[in-house]
């Protein structure tokens, strides 16, 4: 990416039609790595055309795994099998991926050769150490900058020993990185969370053929198993979907479909929320695709109360709550978020960049070290900073289709990273949104 890109955005149109969502991003990400680790051809229909995940799908491709894309969406991944990894020739980048950062760090410790993990310069800010602990407790060696930060120097060669691994953190990426580590170790592998968190690993793991047993909160499986090629339809992005979800609701005379949206139950926190605080929105067309239940979505708008958020919710809506935050912003009495803490390490500080945000639209919001209150009122133009964290930014492009003025959007380049075309597709559904 080049350079510092902004939007402009301003009071919309009602949103109408149908819309498909670009693929979900956690799955993509997993397809491609348990679809390389396989023994087999699969195919991936669906897969996110976005940074992170054509980084994943690089990194693989250094790896020794022939990746194919006969068409936009698709891959044709050749397995390789969990022993058939290469050595790769320099660091291995994964852009702005968290969750690839930390699963390959899971999958990379095991392997018999050297490799290092880099990241762009939000990912390098991002802790690991929440990682490579108990990796090193499984037997690895993987090296930090200091205070646990990337690039990651992991040491090949490892004997790995599976663990009982009580998390103190509720992640999915730390669990993950634990049982992919747990599939090279000897014995059983478990991973109890103090909050349950999403199954994207555990659910695909068991479609590839691994044995793995788990529930809300656990995980186990035993190493030594291997994976079997299977295709995979990755389902509309949750996360992408949140953005109209909001947007649908607060801007008067909406009604949108978003299409075959996933519905993984440990992911959809936010429509929980929303319908808590009032939302109308319907679930239609409900199937499975590749483990992971789906649906339409059909979203009109409605006025919201403002409610505390049940803490509960929390963990299963950590990406979506900067669309939360806007939400809120246009309740009916103040909403009280609580036990969110975990936002304040992700791509960006989100609690303090949302807050900050609405701030400078003209809002009150009382921060916490866990949480804040927003208290609802008239949001005006203005200018904010997303900090190139992407969520940030198209939450506040949905949050201008409702202000008084204009609101310009700093630092948008890394919508692409999770979410390409998103502007574009806004434009078509009614929003106001142009570069800056």
């Amino acid at each position: 990416m080049s350079g510092k890109q902004n939007w402009i955005a301003a009071r919309g149109a009602p949103l109408r039609g149908e819309l498909g969502i670009p693929g979900d991003k956690s799955v993509s990400h997993r397809a491609v790595m348990f679809a390389a680790l396989a023994d087999g051809v699969s195919e991936i229909d669906g897969f996110l055309e976005g940074e992170d995940t054509r980084a994943t799908a690089k990194v693989f491709a250094q790896l020794g795994v022939k990746i194919g894309t006969p068409s936009p969406s698709r891959r044709i991944v050749h397995g390789v099998g969990v022993d058939g990894l290469q050595a790769p020739s320099g660091p291995l980048d994964c852009g702005n991926a968290g969750t690839g950062m930390r699963l390959l760090a899971g999958l990379l410790a095991a392997q018999k050769f050297d490799s290092v993990l880099v990241g762009d310069e939000s990912l390098s800010k991002r802790p690991m150490r929440r990682v490579s602990a108990p990796l090193a407790e499984m037997g690895a060696k993987i090296d930090t900058e200091e205070g646990g930060l990337p690039p990651l120097r992991i040491h090949g060669g490892r004997r790995l020993h599976g663990i009982d691994f009580v998390s103190p953190v509720a992640s999915a990426q730390v669990k993950s990185a634990v049982l992919l580590a747990g599939l090279y170790a000897d014995g059983a592998t478990s991973v109890r969370e103090p909050h349950p968190t999403r199954d994207y690993t555990e659910r695909m793991l068991s479609a590839f053929g691994v044995d793995i047993e788990f529930s809300p909160g656990y995980a186990k499986l035993r190493g030594g198993q291997r994976l079997r090629a299977t295709d995979i339809a990755v389902p509309a992005d949750f996360s992408s979907a949140a953005f109209f979800l909001v947007a649908a609701r607060i801007v008067p005379g909406s009604e949108l479909r978003l299409r075959a949206v996933g519905l993984n139950p440990r992911r959809t926190g936010l429509l929980a929320a929303l319908r808590l605080m009032g939302a109308d929105i319907r679930e239609e067309n409900a199937s499975s695709h590749g483990g992971e239940p789906v649906a339409d979505l059909v979203v009109r708008h409605a006025p919201l109360r403002g409610i505390e958020v049940p803490v509960e919710l929390v963990p299963d809506m950590i990406d979506e709550f900067p669309a939360l935050f806007v939400a809120a912003a246009c309740a009916e009495g103040p909403p009280v978020v609580r036990g969110a803490a975990e936002l304040r390490v992700k791509e960006s500080d989100r609690l303090a960049t949302m807050a900050t945000g609405l701030r400078a639209l003209g809002l009150r919001v009382d921060e916490t070290p866990d949480g804040a209150t927003i208290f609802p009122g008239t949001l005006r133009g203005g200018r904010v900073d997303s900090h190139g964290d992407h969520r940030i930014a198209m939450s506040f492009a949905v949050a201008a289709q409702v202000a008084e003025g204009e609101v310009e959007i700093g630092d948008v380049a890394n919508v692409a990273t999770s979410f390409p075309d998103f502007d574009g597709l806004a434009r078509r559904a009614g929003f106001s949104l142009r570069a800056g």
